[in-house]
């Protein structure tokens, strides 16, 4: 084995992913399921799910599927339960799952409000204590939140998405603080512009788009493929010094002011 298999070997390993079939998430689960490691696919919607499960079983690789609501406990346990009946370990957590709505602030509805935040704060938050709790007790794991450019300075058109996103780079921080003695790394990915369909759709207009675009030096959006190789980082022991980080992936995009 070379050098570089050896340092990214994921073999047997087991990669936990929540929000799975998405646009973003998906992509990564390709990838693991490519260097052969064993994934255990989580999502709400129960037909992309399915979709994506037997796309990813083609490869000849163990792959599991969940259908689970990340915003309940329960169903998060079940989930875990499930992964280690068929697998017997979770080496890594990649909370992926979320959602977003282009609400103008004065029109946001305390159920919209609330949903959103359950999904991608509340959802990441829970995902945390049940697999962390897991992996706190083993002494070793690495748990991979999805972040975004606006966790920082916020995005206009996403009012709630933002104040999740800020949630969860606080969170991310504070667990790698807690469990950095207990061997559990907590990091997060904070992607730039990769637009689904449904972005361009109910976000992006042209003007939109060129200010986006203008605003990222390499004037483009970003490709899922890209996101990988921070991935692999994460989850392999090569960043076993790296916690509370946020690995930004955003074509420049946070670098420019004016």
């Amino acid at each position: 084995m070379s050098y570089l298999k050896k340092i990214f070997n994921f073999e047997d390993k087991v990669i936990v992913i929540t929000g799975a079939s998405g646009y973003l998430c998906s992509e990564i689960a390709r990838a693991f399921v490519n260097v052969k490691a064993k994934v255990s696919l989580l999502d709400i919607n129960e037909k992309k799910l399915s979709q994506l499960s037997k796309e990813l079983k083609k490869k000849d690789t163990k792959i599991v599927s969940f259908k689970t609501d990340v915003s309940k406990k329960k169903e998060l346990k079940q989930s875990l339960d499930f992964t280690l009946k068929s697998f017997g370990d979770v080496d890594v957590l990649i909370n992926g799952a979320g959602i977003n709505a282009p609400t103008s602030f004065k029109e946001i509805s305390e159920k919209e409000w609330d949903k959103i935040l359950s999904v991608n704060l509340k959802g990441t938050m829970l995902a945390c204590q049940v697999y962390g709790e897991y992996m706190v007790n083993k002494k070793k794991g690495s748990i991979i939140n999805f972040s975004s450019v606006s966790s920082g300075l916020p995005l206009s058109k996403a009012f709630a998405y933002s104040v999740s996103k800020a949630g969860v780079k606080n969170l991310t921080q504070n667990l790698a603080r807690e469990w950095a003695s207990k061997g559990v790394r907590v990091n997060a990915i904070r992607p730039g512009f990769f637009p689904t369909e449904w972005s361009k759709k109910n976000f992006i207009d042209k003007q939109r788009h060129n200010s986006i675009i203008n605003h990222t030096p390499m004037k483009r959006y970003g490709n899922p493929k890209e996101l990988v190789g921070a991935f692999f980082w994460l989850a392999s022991d090569t960043s076993s010094f790296v916690t509370g980080a946020e690995i930004t992936v955003d074509g420049g995009f946070t670098t420019k002011t004016i």
